[in-house]
C-alpha cells in the first residue's frame, strides 16, 4: 500500500492540513515547502484518489528490459527523479512496461493519443524495438535513455560514455596496466556500441596496443563473465573494464575460479555504481553515472520539447568512484592466445578498423 497524507506529514515534521495543500496547489504555503512535499510524496509512492486540481496531464514512462520497481534497481532512482520534477511542475506520470509483443499490437502514437499524453521517456529499449521504426516520424515529443534515431521531435540522454571509459583506462595506465581488456553488453545495443568505441578510442589515445580478443561483447550480466574471462587471462589482461557492474561482478567471481585474485592479480572497474558495488568482496571501483539526474535531465528536456525546443542529445558527466577492485599492475605472461568469436574483430569489425 503506498503512503497517506499522514506518513508524508509525519515524515515531513507538519500538518496532514499543510500536506493536503501542496499536493492540490494551495496558494498559502511556501514554493520551496510545496516542492518538499510533492518530491517527499513521490518517493513514498503516493497515490492521489483525485485529480490534482493544477494537474497539466500525464506524461508516460515506456520501460523494457530494465528493472525499476525496487530501490536499488537500475532504473528505479531515473524514474523517481523523473517524477519529482514531473510532479512539481504539475504533471503526472504514468509508468508502463511493456514488450516487444505489445509494442506490436499497439501504434505508440495511438496508445499516445488514449492516454491523453504529450510526451514520454524509454527506457530500456533496444533500436530493433517495433516502435523504433515509428519514432523515427513520431510528432510525438519523445527522450530516449541511450539510444538515438534521427528525428527532431526525439531526443538521447545519457552519460558521456567517451569521457567516462577514457577516464578509467586513465586511471588504469597510471596504476601501470598495459593489458587492458573490454568486457561489453551485446551486439545491436547502441550503449554498448558507443561503450566499444570509446574503450578502443581510449587505447589508441593513450598509445596502448589494441588486441581485439580483449576486446569482447558479450551480455549485461553476471553470468556472460564465466564464457570469456579465462581467455582474457590467458592473454596476459592484468584489468578487465566492464561494460556494467554485474558484469564486474561475474568478472570478480571468474577470476577467482581460475585462481586470480582481485585487485592484487587482475584489476576490475565496473560502469553504473548500483547499490551492489560497494557490498561486493573487493567493494566495486566503477563509473558513476547519477541516475536521479538523468530522470531529472530527461524532464527538462521533455519539458523543452514540448513547450518547442528541438534539443538533439543531453550528456551528463560521469565520476570515477575509487574503492578496492583495482591496483598497481601485476605483469602476467600470455599462457594461451586464443581466439574469442564475440572479439569485436567478429561482431563489429568497421568498428575495430577504425581504431587498429
Amino acid at each position: 500500500m503506498g503512503a497517506t497524507i499522514k506518513d508524508i506529514a509525519e515524515k515531513l515534521g507538519v500538518s496532514a492540513g499543510t500536506v493536503s495543500k501542496g499536493l492540490n496547489g494551495g496558494k498559502d504555503i511556501s514554493e520551496q515547502l510545496r516542492k518538499s512535499i510533492l518530491e517527499t510524496a513521490v518517493e513514498m509512492g503516493y497515490e492521489s484518489r483525485r485529480p490534482r486540481k493544477e494537474s497539466q496531464g500525464c506524461l508516460m514512462v515506456f520501460v523494457e528490459n530494465m528493472d525499476y520497481r525496487t530501490s536499488g534497481d537500475f532504473g528505479y532512482d531515473i524514474i523517481l527523479g523523473f517524477r519529482k520534477e514531473a510532479y512539481a511542475a504539475g504533471w503526472d506520470v504514468e509508468v508502463l512496461p511493456v514488450t516487444p509483443a505489445f509494442q506490436a499490437e499497439n501504434r505508440y502514437e495511438t496508445l499516445m493519443m488514449e492516454k491523453g499524453s504529450r510526451g514520454s521517456f524509454f527506457l530500456g529499449f533496444s533500436l530493433e524495438d517495433p516502435w523504433m521504426e515509428q519514432i523515427r516520424t513520431t510528432s510525438v515529443p519523445t527522450i530516449l535513455l541511450d539510444n538515438s534515431v534521427p528525428n527532431a521531435n526525439v531526443s538521447y540522454i545519457g552519460t558521456d560514455t567517451e569521457e567516462a571509459i577514457d577516464g578509467a583506462v586513465t586511471y588504469l595506465i597510471g596504476l601501470g596496466h598495459e593489458k587492458i581488456g573490454f568486457l561489453d553488453g551485446s551486439t545491436g545495443s547502441m550503449i554498448s556500441d558507443l561503450r566499444m568505441a570509446a574503450y578502443l578510442m581510449s587505447l589508441k589515445k593513450h598509445q596502448m596496443p589494441i588486441d581485439p580478443n580483449l576486446a569482447i561483447y558479450s551480455y549485461f550480466t553476471s553470468d556472460a563473465a564465466h564464457y570469456h574471462v579465462p581467455g582474457m587471462l590467458d592473454l596476459g589482461a592484468t584489468a578487465i573494464l566492464c561494460g556494467n557492474d554485474l558484469i564486474a561482478k561475474g568478472v570478480i567471481a571468474s577470476c577467482r575460479n581460475c585462481g586470480m585474485r582481485v585487485p592484487e592479480d587482475v584489476s576490475v572497474i565496473g560502469f553504473d555504481d548500483i547499490p551492489l558495488d560497494a557490498r561486493l568482496n573487493p567493494p566495486l571501483t566503477t563509473i558513476r553515472q547519477d541516475r536521479t539526474a538523468l530522470g531529472r535531465s530527461a524532464f527538462y528536456t521533455l519539458r523543452s520539447m514540448m513547450e518547442g525546443t528541438s534539443v538533439s542529445r543531453t550528456l551528463l558527466h560521469a565520476e570515477l568512484v575509487v574503492r578496492q577492485s583495482a591496483a598497481v599492475a601485476k605483469p602476467r605472461r600470455i599462457t594461451r592466445r586464443s581466439v574469442d568469436s564475440d572479439s569485436v574483430l567478429y561482431k563489429n569489425p568497421l568498428l575495430y578498423e577504425q581504431y587498429a
